[in-house]
C-alpha cells in the first residue's frame, strides 16, 4: 500500500497544502491513503502522523514531497528511519528513495540524515530571520499577528448559502462546496456568525 503525507506548518489560510497532494497522488497515493494535517515540523507529537505511522504495515511505502515535510527535527527523522527499518517500508521523500524493506546501505542512510540536519537549519533559520523580523517591526511601532475577521469580512456567497445549512439542507462539507471555500474557513465563519446570536 502507498501512503501519502503532507504538512504544512500554519493553516489553511495562509499556506496551501493542495499542491503536495497533487504531487502525492501523481506517484500514487490516493484520497483514502493521505494524510494532511497543518502543524509544526518539529512538533513530535502530531495526530494525523502517528495516525499514518499505525496504519503501516511491512512492505508499504510512506510517501513526502520532500524530507522537511515529514518533520524539520534530526532526532525525529533519526527515530522515523528506525521506525521504517524495524517495520521493513519504503520512505520516499522527493525524489529520495530510502528501501527499508531489505537492509539499509549506510550511504543511504547516511544522507537520508544529513538532509534531516539541513531541513533542521533551515527551519531554525526562518525562525531567527522571523524572530527578527517581528523585533523590527515592534519597534517601528506596527501591530503584530493576523488581523482579526470579522462578520463584515465574510462574504455574501456564505450568507446566501446560510439558511440551508442552518436548516439542516446541507451539511459544513456541502456548505464549503457551494461556497468554493475551505472547510476550516466555513468552521470559522459559522463561528463568528453564531457568536453574534
Amino acid at each position: 500500500m502507498i501512503y501519502g503525507y503532507a504538512r504544512c506548518s500554519t493553516n489553511e489560510e495562509l499556506q496551501d497544502i493542495n499542491r503536495q497532494i497533487r504531487e502525492l497522488k501523481q506517484l500514487g497515493a490516493t484520497d483514502e491513503t493521505i494524510y494532511f494535517e497543518y502543524e509544526s515540523g518539529t512538533k513530535t507529537n502530531r495526530s494525523q502522523f502517528n495516525n499514518l505511522l499505525n496504519a503501516i504495515k511491512s512492505g508499504d511505502t510512506i510517501i513526502s514531497t520532500e524530507v522537511s515535510r515529514i518533520t524539520r527535527s534530526t532526532k525525529q527523522l533519526c527515530e522515523i528511519i528506525e521506525f521504517a527499518k524495524d517495520t521493513h517500508i519504503k520512505l520516499v521523500l522527493g525524489t529520495f528513495v530510502v528501501d527499508c524493506t531489505k537492509e539499509l546501505d549506510p550511504m543511504t542512510e547516511g544522507m537520508l540524515k544529513m538532509m534531516g540536519v539541513f531541513s533542521e537549519l533551515e527551519r531554525n533559520m526562518i525562525s531567527q530571520r522571523v524572530k527578527s523580523g517581528m523585533r523590527n517591526a515592534k519597534a517601528k511601532g506596527c501591530k503584530i499577528g493576523r488581523p482579526t475577521t470579522t462578520a463584515d469580512d465574510i462574504p455574501n456567497v456564505f450568507y446566501k448559502h446560510y439558511p440551508k445549512y442552518k436548516n439542516g439542507e446541507i451539511n459544513k462539507v456541502e456548505f464549503a462546496k457551494i461556497c468554493s471555500l475551505s472547510y476550516p474557513t466555513i468552521f470559522k465563519y459559522i463561528r463568528i456568525v453564531e457568536a453574534q446570536k
